[in-house]
């Protein structure tokens, strides 16, 4: 596993004692090949819990072999497993990434320190894509969709991407309903209407392992826009 820089769960401080570690929530629909890579790569100190949303290509599997904690989110869709991992997590950081190693959680650091310092109270990681990495629709969607999501917020966000980090009680607390492709955006509308201080860092972005559930076809890119258009709409 890649080590933890100073000041960032999961690493020792100066007198050598841990900080709290941070729980890293993986929802997860048949990604076992993304589990594989992913999960090695883990920093130190952070623990994986594996959201299974009813895979069947071996990816819990994966996952307890590779050290995970995986529970089971038997009602389908994103928001539902997000939701399940989130209550299963246990430490005082949370962080969210997808399972599918288009995010390397070797990035985690950077997205979780400003929370861990008390500088965020929500970090979200701004994808920059590599070659091949995100289809130019989706690319177009998803600034359509920041741009409408900074005119709800007022939060000069440029991207709704998976990758982001809170403390766990605050999130709770936020009471977020969504079970479906909504999550994302619902989190950081109620996050800004509750006077949170958002913030982005960037990450690299690239291409998927397996084919997305979610926008890797015409219906699952509707569904995905008609899901966040009711969160804005609220």
């Amino acid at each position: 596993m890649t080590s933890v820089p100073s000041g960032v769960p999961g690493a020792e401080g100066a007198a050598g004692t841990p900080h709290p570690s941070v729980d890293v929530v993986l929802p997860c629909l048949d990604e076992a090949q993304g589990l594989a890579w992913l999960l090695p790569r883990l920093p130190a100190g952070m623990r994986a819990v594996v959201v299974d949303n009813g895979s069947t290509d071996g990816s819990a599997d994966v996952a307890r072999a590779h050290g995970a904690l995986v529970v089971d989110a038997p009602v389908r869709g994103f928001g539902s497993a997000c939701d399940t991992g989130l209550h299963a997590a246990s430490a005082d950081v949370v962080a969210f990434c997808d399972a599918d190693a288009s995010l390397d959680p070797a990035d985690l650091p950077r997205v979780v320190g400003p929370v861990a310092r008390g500088d965020a109270d929500l970090v979200l990681g701004r994808r920059r894509a590599t070659a091949g990495a995100w289809p130019w629709h989706l690319r177009l969607a998803n600034r359509e969709l920041a741009r409408r999501t900074r005119r709800r917020t007022g939060v000069p966000v440029h991207d709704l991407g998976p990758m982001r980090a809170a403390r766990r009680e605050a999130l709770l607390a936020l009471g977020l309903a969504d079970r479906r492709s909504g999550y994302p955006l619902e989190m950081l509308v109620a996050a800004a209407d509750a006077g949170w201080r958002v913030r982005e860092v960037d990450v690299p972005y690239r291409p998927r392992l397996g084919r997305s559930k979610v926008t890797g076809t015409p219906l699952g890119v509707w569904r995905a826009v008609r899901d966040m258009s009711k969160v804005l709409a609220s």
